[in-house]
């Protein structure tokens, strides 16, 4: 490669970085969740024998907004602990339509294929969303934690398979563009709240 096709590369690379990066300018930066937590919590929105679903929980389900009764999804299931297995690549979630005012996703949308073949092909992402908006309660919260493009944090990590960015969520499943709609998507949600959160996107979103 001649030097002026390096200078081109180099040009382009932070040309597109900047404009990545310009974009996030517009969010809030937050230190601190609990900000998130004491707006939406079940108290303050006033939910009676509410309950909450943490996707991807791992170990032990989160309750970040004090839900009366919390479930959890994981590939290991814990039945004591309320954790149901799925494997949500490929599953639905194992809960009743309407079935929850809060759900949660913490580190686990990046792991959420946008498209395979299996054998037929399918958007695993999209399909997913539309379980989450399928079991949530009208007006219910559903709260996203997620590596945010462009940082490092996406993409490091090899499982890392879905580059979420700051318009991703408000482009494609808001009540207003809705893109995601060509791919399948049944569902819309009102925007509620994004910030960032050091390399982490912090997005609430409510059923419509």
């Amino acid at each position: 490669m001649n030097i002026f096709k390096k200078i081109s590369l180099y040009y382009k690379t932070l040309r597109l970085a900047y404009i990545s990066y310009d974009s996030l300018i517009d969010l809030p930066e937050i230190n601190n969740l609990s900000f998130c937590y004491k707006k939406f919590c079940a108290q303050s929105m006033s939910r009676s024998n509410s309950s909450s679903l943490d996707i991807g929980c791992g170990n032990s389900p989160r309750n970040p907004f004090d839900a009366d009764q919390v479930y959890g999804i994981d590939i290991r299931e814990n039945k004591a602990k309320g954790i149901k297995y799925a494997d949500l690549n490929v599953e639905k979630i194992p809960f009743d339509d309407c079935s929850f005012d809060y759900i949660t996703a913490y580190d686990f949308l990046e792991h959420i294929p946008r498209l395979i073949y299996a054998p037929d092909r399918r958007f695993p992402f999209i399909e997913l969303m539309n379980e989450i908006y399928r079991t949530l309660k009208p007006g219910g919260v559903f709260f996203s934690y997620t590596p945010m493009y462009p940082f490092a944090p996406a993409f490091i990590d090899p499982t890392h398979i879905n580059q979420i960015t700051n318009t991703t969520f408000e482009k494609y499943f808001d009540d207003n563009a809705n893109w995601a709609s060509m791919y399948g998507f049944k569902g819309k949600f009102f925007i509620a709240y994004q910030a960032r959160s050091g390399h982490h996107l912090v997005s609430i979103l409510e059923k419509v």
